[in-house]
């Protein structure tokens, strides 16, 4: 299944940038193979305004951001989840606005981590969101929907004002999610991304990239991308058992090699949904070493 990545992004870094009446965006420079440009911190609101996914701990996009709302007042701080690309900057911008941090809460204390994208194990959100929490500022109303997969306290925010949902790291418009177990889960993500279907967002703004405007359609790729990577596992598996490096080698012989032990984890996380499900086995409960074959 081949998705229709929307990629172009025009923006400064620093810089923030007028989205909609309500949002504008200041992107980190913090750009790598798995935050694309950067982060993009979203303001919501005028006068009183809240702050979505603050961004990694950089003086630079932390002094970038308050000069973005100067002379307003920051009301709330929302996160959609606890790696390190996404909230740690939350505490330098609390200190200096005495605004109180909004997400699912702290970040599962999982061995599930990648150097490049580690967790925040120091924020603990003042107030907790659960799936369907509303959150009410100046102006504008977010319900929060608890979407895990890629990290099982991950968060996205429906702005009702203007039928937009700030999707962090669940659906993003130049590239799929890693889903790491043991705390980023297949099943779970399928589910989450099955779970925006039948709602009224009319654009996704996710924490890195463009927009992703007619999003039903993007998620239902997305859906049928992840079927045809376990129709992919179970075609190499049909050659005899196998493991996962042999099935990456294979699978992703046109992705660059460095990405592929994060593409590793992805097909870990297909390989525990698979076996849960009755369509591969291994010999005790699956994991990266583990020698897979169909059941």
């Amino acid at each position: 299944m081949a998705i229709r990545f929307q990629r172009d992004l025009a923006f400064t870094y620093g810089e923030p940038a007028e989205l909609s009446p309500l949002i504008r965006r200041v992107i980190c420079r913090n750009p790598s193979a798995f935050t694309y440009h950067g982060t993009g911190t979203y303001i919501l609101g005028r006068g009183k305004v809240a702050i979505v996914d603050p961004g990694p701990d950089e003086p630079e996009h932390v002094a970038a951001l308050l000069n973005a709302v100067r002379g307003e007042t920051v009301s709330h701080i929302l996160i959609t989840h606890t790696h390190g690309d996404h909230s740690p900057a939350s505490a330098a911008l609390q200190a200096a606005t005495g605004a109180p941090t909004y997400g699912y809460g702290p970040h599962p204390t999982r061995p599930d981590e990648r150097p490049d994208q580690g967790g925040d194990y120091t924020f603990k959100p003042d107030v907790v969101l659960n799936d369907g929490d509303r959150v009410v500022g100046q102006g504008w109303t977010v319900e929060a929907l608890h979407t895990p997969g890629h990290i099982s306290n991950h968060l996205c925010f429906a702005l009702a004002e203007e039928k937009t949902l700030f999707s962090g790291d669940h659906v993003m418009g130049w590239s799929t999610s890693v889903i790491s177990p043991p705390d980023g889960d297949m099943a779970d993500y399928f589910a989450s991304l099955r779970k925006l279907l039948p709602r009224e967002e009319r654009l996704y703004y996710p924490t890195h990239g463009p927009g992703v405007p007619d999003p039903v359609p993007f998620v239902r790729d997305f859906i049928a991308h992840r079927e045809d990577r376990e129709r992919q596992i179970g075609a190499v598996l049909a050659q005899g058992p196998s493991t996962i490096p042999e099935m990456v080698k294979t699978m992703y012989r046109e992705v660059p090699a460095h990405l592929h032990p994060a593409a590793a984890r992805s097909v870990l996380a297909h390989l525990i949904h698979m076996v849960a499900t009755g369509r591969a086995a291994c010999d005790g409960a699956p994991g990266p070493a583990s020698v897979y074959r169909l059941n």
